[in-house]
């Protein structure tokens, strides 16, 4: 099994209720994967005089704001042992950004925007800009989380079978291998309306989805045999794809690809993972596009 990365969990805190979420979460993680962890809130740098100038007074005022919200995650119940910084930056996507380059970072954990619905996914704007492009995979806690992340006693992969399905498979593995709990592979096979080809009739229809099914079968088997020293249970749906996935909630977390093409080791979402970060039950993992 491939080492974990040695980089740390970074957690970006801003002081809102969903900071707690976010910090269970990155907590879990870098103590199951041995790394460090660094907690960072983010205010604006100030900016050269021109139309892009700020009021320095705002600005210290910004920078009061963050510490105060290091201030609350170091006093949340059950806090781990954590490195605390404030970062100037022109948003809080671009120093979490920046942080996770400078450190090689395992991985980026937010929380879900304010207008998250209870026990849901909700990617706000610092967590769609963190998803445009990321080096490493970027966690979004859902609201309230209600069953902590490690309770369950299973990883979930939204898996296909390509590169970026793949990368997501390898690193849920990582994480599986640690934890010494089972993988749950899920591929969901859209329904017949969605998947049948132009001007099909009902019986080529069926040998299309029967046909589909067979492939996708063979890939899942294939994905869990190539996982050693983890236990992989693998299931096949039928339905609304991102509606099966968002419904899961019997994983810890869930890990899924970012689509499968522009700059590789990068997140880059597609529309399956947008989606799914706007209604998951569980917290879900976005992996960057392998090489």
């Amino acid at each position: 099994m491939t080492a974990p990365a040695g980089g740390p969990v970074i957690v970006g805190v801003d002081g809102a209720a969903s900071s707690a979420d976010a910090l269970a979460l990155g907590g879990w993680a870098a103590t199951t994967l041995q790394v460090p962890l660094v907690v960072a809130a983010v205010h604006p740098a100030p900016s050269a005089i021109g139309s892009g100038r700020v009021d320095a007074e705002w600005i210290s005022d910004r920078r009061a704001a963050a510490e105060r919200a290091l201030d609350e995650a170091r006093a949340l119940p059950g806090a781990v042992e954590a490195e605390y910084r404030v970062i100037a930056s022109s948003s809080a996507a671009h120093g979490l950004h920046d942080l996770a380059e400078q450190l090689s970072a395992a991985l980026i954990v937010v929380g879900s925007a304010a207008a998250a619905p209870n026990a849901r996914t909700f990617a706000g704007s610092t967590a769609e800009r963190l998803l445009a492009g990321s080096v490493c995979p970027v966690a979004l806690a859902p609201a309230g989380m209600p069953a902590p992340p490690g309770t369950l006693g299973r990883i979930g992969v939204a898996y296909v079978d390509t590169p970026d399905g793949r990368a997501a498979l390898t690193t849920a593995a990582r994480l599986a291998d640690r934890t010494g709990t089972p993988l749950r592979l899920v591929t969901v096979v859209a329904r017949g309306d969605a998947a049948r080809p132009f001007l099909l009739g009902a019986d080529a229809e069926r040998a299309f989805l029967d046909t589909a099914r067979e492939s996708y079968e063979e890939a899942l088997r294939k994905a869990a045999e190539s996982v050693p020293d983890v236990t992989v249970e693998w299931e096949l749906r039928s339905g609304d794809v991102v509606e099966s996935l968002a419904e899961l909630d019997d994983v810890d977390v869930l890990f899924c690809g970012s689509r499968g093409y522009g700059p590789a080791r990068r997140v880059l979402l597609g529309g399956v993972s947008a989606r799914l970060l706007r209604r998951a039950r569980r917290p879900v993992v976005v992996v960057p596009r392998a090489a």
